[in-house]
């Protein structure tokens, strides 16, 4: 199981905010399901009909929703997984086709609105933490261009740097591949999403997982509330 904490630094910028664990091995990332197929249209008609007719001020008001505009305000950016709910409601894409266990996740976070990377629990190197940017802190992005942070943004880093950014991003070095077989799952809520809707996000993205791996272990599944692991 890998050792996640939170800063005092976190606890004390971030008052409210919740992090969400949940670290699953032993699966297989590159065999077909279409079990998880199947869930991904059955929730895109789910999400066609709850939200339809729903404009841009409709989605806001919803309260996780209104929690990460206030979040990505201070940055002066939009919550991209909203543009992305709003896309699929729309009927301008479906649920994307990348691999079981980044559908899994992409499949929760539209039905849940709770931002959550994906890492490969491989390429973690202890000591892991959430923790706030500051002045020089980097990160290595995707496309192989190396970003500097905003101060004051929620990250978490290992002992090689900062594996991910609410604002930007997960860096380029510990992504989910075809060849992942043991995955550490991280939602970032600000202050204003419910840890109950966190820990309820968690357990479908778990689900999701145990439709095409179903003998998937459990390594841990729990919350850090303001440095408080629960």
């Amino acid at each position: 199981m890998l050792l996640v904490s939170g800063s005092d630094e976190w606890t004390r910028v971030h008052k409210g905010a919740v992090i969400g664990l949940l670290e699953l091995s032993g699966v297989d990332n590159k065999a077909p399901s279409p079990e998880l197929e199947s869930r991904k249209r059955e929730a895109e008609r789910e999400l066609r009909s709850a939200f339809d007719g729903y404009n841009r001020d409709d989605f806001l008001k919803l309260p996780v929703m209104a929690a990460y505009r206030r979040y990505y305000k201070q940055f002066k950016k939009t919550y991209h997984v909203q543009l992305q709910l709003e896309s699929i409601v729309r009927g301008d894409r479906d649920l994307p086709a990348v691999s079981p266990l980044v559908d899994a996740n992409f499949l929760a976070e539209m039905t849940t609105m709770v931002l959550t990377a994906g890492h490969d629990a491989a390429r973690l190197q202890a000591p892991i933490m959430i923790d706030v940017s500051g002045e020089g802190d980097l990160i290595d992005q995707f496309d192989g261009e190396t970003r500097a942070l905003r101060p004051g943004d929620m990250i978490m880093r290992d002992a090689r740097g900062v594996c991910c950014s609410i604002i930007y991003g997960q860096d380029g070095r510990s992504p989910i591949t075809p060849a992942t077989d043991h995955v550490l799952y991280v939602s970032y809520a600000p202050a204003g999403v419910s840890a109950e809707l966190v820990q309820a996000h968690l357990e479908s993205i778990e689900h999701n997982v145990r439709l095409f791996a179903p003998s998937a272990k459990s390594e841990q599944l729990r919350l850090i509330i303001a440095g408080q692991s629960l």
